[in-house]
């Protein structure tokens, strides 16, 4: 079954049918997490850095790179993920609208989040970031095997 991780997103899942999909990561990173010995696989569609000053009732802890990827491996590690075990690919990043000098998103987005992974013990296997094109990722439960799709081609990660 597909799930769809929207922005501001995270599911997770242990069924082997299942595929995590989040569209449109343009500053946006996707993180795709995976337990090969568990088979629990997690996706997060994250729009900014840092919760800096916690979020309100009304943002959703997995709009910042911090919070969200904090809610997602809780969430893994409940249903029986290990960290110690996971796997880590990324996407997204672009530079979106002329964004590059100005505020620079997506770079501050690919920081925020290999930061975050290193003070979990985490590091990314694989990533397809930058660049000033939006892209679509896939994860599939029953083997971690993650997907990008941008400008119609798709590239396995």
């Amino acid at each position: 079954m597909k799930l769809i991780v929207n922005i501001a997103d995270g599911k997770i899942s242990k069924n082997l049918e299942d595929e995590l999909v989040t569209y449109s990561l343009g500053s946006c990173i996707g993180v795709a997490v995976y337990d090969r010995v568990a088979k629990i696989g997690g996706l997060l569609h994250f729009q900014l850095p840092t919760a800096r000053q916690g979020v309100r009732q009304s943002q959703s802890p997995f709009m910042y790179a911090d919070t969200g990827m904090k809610l997602l491996l809780e969430q893994m590690v409940a249903l029986g993920g290990n960290v110690k075990r996971m796997q880590v690919k990324i996407a997204g990043g672009a530079a979106m609208l002329n964004d590059s000098k100005t505020f620079a998103i997506g770079k501050r987005n690919h920081a925020a989040i290999r930061q975050v992974l290193w003070k979990n013990g985490l590091f990314i296997e694989k990533e397809d970031v930058g660049g000033e094109s939006p892209r679509n990722m896939q994860l599939k439960i029953e083997d971690g095997s993650v997907s990008i799709k941008t400008q119609g081609q798709l590239i396995a990660l």
